[in-house]
């Protein structure tokens, strides 16, 4: 179509071309053609002009026409106003070669304009132009007449509306495809008939609008409705009958749109069931079997269709049998299992425990105790013709126990100690409490929880705690006991370490407190400089007496905290200390982090611990390699025959003055071993100091 009007355009200024350069300053017959394509499209509110050439003559006379009706006349080159008619004078406006403008056109002004050109004496020569106003189409809608469309009627109608456009072409479709006049749709100026609409007509339609300058789509989805057809009725799980207490679900379904309501009525009562007409029975019952109807309906065309199904339902014991075990005044055992309903009962028995005791529906049997019994599985056997089942029960003794202690403080300022004594055991134990051989019971500063598992004792004094006897709590049933003892004891701390970040700048204490310790809260302290600020700079903290200052407050089920920020090139020291309310117990070892730590206390005693022991053994190791040295030259000495002259020579002889003796802390001279075989009372004196002979040479007389 541009194309085209491309063509003509350049055909008229062709030939208006050829026209004026062969006829100039010529007197010869009046020629007008179009100036461009004499089919005209414009926009509403827009300018547009039927521009025109003409030649042949000076200053015509031009006359513009809508069909028959003359809208503008003027002398072409002369000083007269254009006349033009008056209800176009705000929009049309003759041009000086006699082309004619449209200023902010509107539709009305669609239409056939032609253009007179005469001259005094001479013929009057025409040419016509068609104008085509359009507005941009906006706010299509699409509707149906009638709104709802029921399969079989005659037909239905869609319809549309704009708010404003001139349409130069409407397209409808059908899901997608495009739909042409037939035997089932007609196409009107601006609607689309159906006839005879049925279920396949449900679907998506679309309406293209266009002119020259917009083009528009909209779409509806139409449903037709229809149904409901003949129903499905069915049973899940399909069965001849059904036990009581199971479930089961009844479906009733039929084609229909829209999807047709479901009513379940049964014994002329309206059941409950789901949006899909689905009708779930659980836990059914005898009296619920029985003709179930469904009925559907389609609420739109108001179409209803019915179908039955019969039911039939026999009981079954409710659940599933339950077991237990009692206690009876803390001597004998009563075990009941139980399986209620059904027709008829079941029966009930515990072959374990007894070969003829039975019953239905419950049965408890009573049994003594005994050692056999402690943690010893028992079944309960529930026969029935639907179903047979069972369950157990395990009766068992109070297990070992540890008591727990804990501590806090009421709103009175008194130290509360809680002692837990809690043994697993089936039956449930029994707690009682006794202190220093006197049984506790509720009052003042004592009180027992309602299981008997927790003790309470509240006083504002620690030392009224650490006064108290041992604590005894006994856990029993009739299968057995157990005991536990606790000894309260004053605030105290069993452990405690000491971590640090790789920087020094951040440490961790971590402590552990003893089980049976009253313990209401920790105290940080800290010896040392004073810790870096925010901004890096130390902050001076009042110190105690013994130098340590209060870092942080902990509660009592605290066991660790956080302190920073240290500088790493300084030496701090950290210590715990345990409080039950205002007492404070024992404080924690003295944990000891920087580079001018020093030796702790124990490094110290250890050391001074180790140097004598460390002389002592030396000097018994020079002692012994000393005694291994005389043995060996002692061996080595020759022995010779000894006459008796010179053995009472030998025992004459002076002896020398003994050596001096060796300062303390080295070897001394062996003892004379000839004195140490005299009898006690031959040795009066102190045993003398060994000292070997000069050697003395000596003949032999053979």
């Amino acid at each position: 179509m541009k194309k085209l009007e491309e063509r003509e355009k350049l055909r008229a200024v062709f030939l208006s071309l050829f026209f004026f350069l062969a006829f100039q300053g010529a007197e010869c017959q009046l020629v007008v053609s179009p100036v461009g394509p004499a089919v005209l499209n414009a926009l509403s509110g827009s300018n547009v002009s039927l521009a025109l050439a003409y030649s042949g003559a000076a200053d015509p006379v031009v006359t513009w026409s809508k069909g028959n009706l003359i809208v503008a006349t003027w002398i072409i080159n002369s000083n007269s106003t254009p006349d033009i008619a008056p209800d176009s004078r705000t929009v049309l406006r003759i041009e000086p070669n006699g082309s004619l403008t449209f200023v902010n056109v509107p539709v009305s002004f669609t239409g056939t304009y032609t253009a007179e050109l005469t001259k005094s004496g001479q013929e009057r020569f025409f040419t016509t132009f068609t104008l085509k106003i359009f507005e941009n189409i906006q706010n299509v809608n699409l509707s149906t007449r009638p709104s709802s469309v029921i399969e079989g009627t005659d037909n239905f109608t869609l319809q549309y509306s704009m708010l404003q456009g001139v349409v130069e072409q409407q397209t409808w479709r059908f899901n997608g495809r495009e739909v042409k006049n037939s035997s089932r749709y007609l196409k009107a100026r601006t609607s689309l008939v159906i006839l005879k609409p049925n279920r396949s007509d449900t679907g998506l339609y679309t309406l293209s609008l266009t002119n020259p300058f917009n083009n528009v789509t909209t779409q509806i989805n139409v449903p037709v409705f229809y149904g409901p057809d003949e129903p499905i009725v069915e049973v899940h799980p399909a069965l001849p009958f059904y036990e009581a207490g199971g479930s089961l679900n009844l479906s009733c379904q039929a084609q229909g749109f829209p999807l047709p309501t479901v009513e379940w009525t049964f014994g002329g009562q309206i059941l409950p069931h789901s949006q899909q007409g689905g009708l779930t029975l659980t836990n059914v019952q005898t009296s619920q079997g029985g003709v179930y109807k469904c009925s559907l309906l389609n609420e739109v065309s108001a179409e209803k269709r019915e179908k039955s199904v019969t039911l039939n339902v026999y009981e079954r014991p409710q659940g599933s049998p339950t077991c237990s075990v009692l206690s009876v005044n803390d001597i004998t055992l009563l075990y009941q299992c139980g399986w209620r309903g059904g027709t008829p009962q079941a029966h009930l028995s515990f072959p374990v425990l007894s070969n003829t005791s039975t019953g239905t529906e419950n049965l408890s049997l009573t049994v003594n105790a005994s050692a056999s019994l402690n943690k010893k599985t028992v079944m309960c056997l529930a026969d029935h013709p639907v179903e047979q089942n069972k369950c157990n029960v395990t009766a068992s003794a109070p297990m070992n126990f540890l008591p727990s202690v804990e501590t806090t403080v009421d709103p009175d300022g008194k130290i509360v100690v809680t002692i837990g004594c809690l043994s697993g055991a089936f039956p449930r134990a029994v707690v009682s409490w006794s202190r220093g051989g006197e049984v506790v019971v509720n009052g003042t500063t004592d009180q027992i929880s309602s299981n008997t598992t927790q003790l309470m004792i509240r006083n504002y004094n620690l030392s009224s705690f650490l006064g108290m006897p041992n604590f005894t709590c006994t856990c029993l049933n009739p299968l057995g006991r157990q005991r536990g003892q606790i000894q309260l004891q004053g605030p105290s701390i069993s452990d405690s370490s000491l971590f640090q970040n790789p920087n020094g700048t951040i440490i961790t204490l971590t402590w552990e407190v003893p089980p049976t310790a009253i313990v209401t809260g920790f105290e940080i302290q800290m010896k040392g400089p004073a810790l870096l600020s925010k901004s890096g700079v130390s902050s001076d903290t009042k110190s105690s007496p013994d130098g340590y200052i209060f870092l942080q407050q902990k509660p009592a089920s605290a066991r660790s905290a956080d302190i920073f920020p240290l500088d790493p090139n300084l030496t701090y020291q950290f210590r715990i200390i345990p409080k039950a309310r205002l007492t404070e117990g024992p404080p924690s070892k003295i944990h000891r982090i920087g580079p001018g730590g020093g030796l702790s206390g124990p490094a110290i005693a250890g050391i001074a611990a180790g140097i004598p022991c460390s002389i002592l053994f030396l000097v018994l190791l020079c002692g012994l390699i000393y005694l291994l040295v005389y043995c060996k030259n002692k061996n080595r000495q020759t022995r010779y025959p000894i006459s008796r002259a010179v053995e009472k020579a030998k025992n004459t002889q002076i002896q020398p003055k003994p050596a001096p003796r060796i300062l303390s802390g080295r070897l001394k001279s062996p003892p004379d071993y000839n004195r140490l075989h005299q009898t006690p009372s031959e040795r009066s004196v102190a045993l003398p100091t060994f000292v070997p002979p000069t050697p003395v040479r000596v003949a032999t007389t053979v």
